[in-house]
């Protein structure tokens, strides 16, 4: 077991890329990670393993006065995951939810043009895909992103992350091809609660990972 918290998102890309070591020097493997905390994870969940790094654009919708608390998520190519359960003990109107969704829908096209200016995005189909993040919560916004993958017909879908709540990882556990999950602590609190340093991740570091990791060598075949 990994003794926590980790130090950073980077220590917990490291040790979690170990755990991926099946997957090295792979071409049909890609990696994609959620932003912006999870692309530092990913970036080092690839460097290790020899795979291209992507950004896969998702935003979670969340509750009015309660931002924190995820209604659902949208995804690139209009994907949009609504958590039922929040929607309906907090009878959240489905007119809020579009107007939430057609607000993060802008910040999101805004993402695409500045981490990924003249460059295209990742060829997932017929791959095998790593979906990386910092951790999950509630997982809405892994959910969107499993959703928008599979328009995108990959060969194997997986989602490791360094830390996640207990329920929220069994449940993943069915909803992708294979979870790698270093911890479930008990009690959870938040992802953040599990780093020495949670500090945000800003756009431009998006944007200079990715350069580097585009720069990197490919794996031998």
């Amino acid at each position: 077991m990994q003794d926590l918290p980790f130090r950073d998102r980077a220590e917990a890309g490291r040790i979690l890329a170990h755990r991926l070591a099946a997957y090295a020097d792979r071409r049909d493997v890609a990696v994609l990670g959620l932003p912006r905390g999870g692309v530092l994870v990913a970036f080092e969940v690839a460097k290790t393993l020899h795979a291209p790094l992507d950004v896969f654009l998702v935003r979670k919708l969340g509750v009015p006065g309660q931002e924190e608390l995820a209604m659902g998520a949208i995804a690139s190519n209009g994907v949009r995951v609504v958590n039922e359960e929040v929607v309906n003990a907090l009878k959240i109107p489905p007119r809020v939810i579009d107007s939430v969704a057609a607000k993060e829908a802008r910040e999101l096209s805004r993402r695409e043009q500045l981490y990924r200016p003249g460059r295209h995005t990742a060829h997932v189909t017929g791959r095998t895909v790593i979906l990386v993040d910092d951790g999950l919560a509630t997982g809405s916004t892994m959910r969107a992103a499993l959703a928008a993958l599979r328009q995108k017909n990959p060969a194997k879908m997986i989602v490791a992350v360094p830390v996640a709540a207990a329920p929220t990882c069994e449940e993943f556990r069915s909803e992708a091809d294979e979870l790698v999950c270093l911890e479930s602590p008990e009690p959870f609190y938040s992802v953040g609660f599990w780093y020495d340093d949670f500090s945000q991740t800003t756009d431009e570091e998006i944007r200079e990972l990715l350069e580097r990791a585009a720069n990197q060598p490919s794996p031998a075949v």
